[in-house]
């Protein structure tokens, strides 16, 4: 929170790297470009007026779903 505020002051857009995931977004962080970890990577993150009151966590997935597996590929009996 501190950055955000800094940087409002400042007038600068850089991205702020972060890794708390729980963070909630307050209306200060509006506009700007966080950078939240999933645990492998960093995901950017545009925050806008909808996302107020969420956690940043929840914009950057940790899991990636490939589908299910074919019926061909099931042993028949």
């Amino acid at each position: 929170m501190n950055k955000v505020s800094k940087m409002n002051t400042e007038g600068s857009k850089k991205p702020i790297k972060t890794w708390s995931r729980r963070s909630t977004v307050f209306p200060d962080m509006i506009g700007h470009t966080m950078l939240v970890h999933n645990g492998k990577a960093f995901i950017p993150v545009y925050v806008n007026e909808n996302m107020v009151g969420h956690k940043l966590g929840e914009f950057a997935p940790t899991r990636h779903f490939r589908g299910h597996t074919s019926l061909d590929k099931k042993v028949k009996k």
